[in-house]
């Protein structure tokens, strides 16, 4: 049997994921699993694809970037698909496991994809760095500072620290900083 997988880093990139579907679906497979999640986090439907793949089957994906984010995890999730005896292919490259060549071309296309997003990371790091020199760099705005009052105000009607957040839409870590700096000004 083909599965695909399809995915996608934000809900914004619907397009993109359906790209994918369209494009998995003309090359025969017959079920695909789909999410809309960062390479960096969980990915429940990358386990789920993958708990579903039995002897046999192959796994299939567009590109190799939307299955992972560095050669490490790229060879765990082949290693864990080799271990329940399915292969990969992969079809923007041309790439299939199931032959000594496409192992090779795998290794070698996961090593040089690796290669290229740290380049991208550091010529970002080298743009923001000059944009700060200039003044013209100011960074993301703190949104969870900005709810300060609003934080003490429900903090001090009695509400609980996860419902404040879930309110305000702040992370539980930011309203503890919030209160505590309230805190501290408060005993200064």
């Amino acid at each position: 049997m083909l599965i695909g997988y399809a995915r996608t880093s934000t809900t914004d990139q619907l397009a993109g994921l359906e790209a994918q579907e369209r494009d998995l679906c003309a090359a025969g497979v017959q079920k695909v699993f789909a999410e809309q999640t960062s390479a960096v986090g969980k990915r429940p439907g990358l386990d789920a694809a993958i708990d579903f793949a039995r002897e046999g089957d192959v796994f299939v994906v567009t590109r190799l970037d939307r299955l992972a984010r560095s050669v490490a995890d790229l060879l765990k999730t082949v290693e864990a698909l080799a271990k329940k005896g399915v292969t990969l292919r992969i079809l923007a490259m041309g790439v299939d496991t199931a032959t000594p060549t496409g192992k090779l071309m795998l290794s070698v296309l996961g090593a040089v994809a690796e290669f290229e997003r740290a380049i991208m990371l550091e010529r970002q790091r080298e743009g923001i760095a000059k944009a700060k020199a200039k003044g013209r760099y100011q960074g993301r705005k703190p949104t969870a500072r900005a709810k300060s009052a609003a934080v003490l105000s429900l903090a001090a009607q009695g509400r609980k620290r996860d419902d404040i957040a879930k309110e305000l839409g702040i992370g539980v870590a930011s309203v503890y900083r919030i209160l505590a700096a309230g805190a501290a000004e408060g005993r200064a």
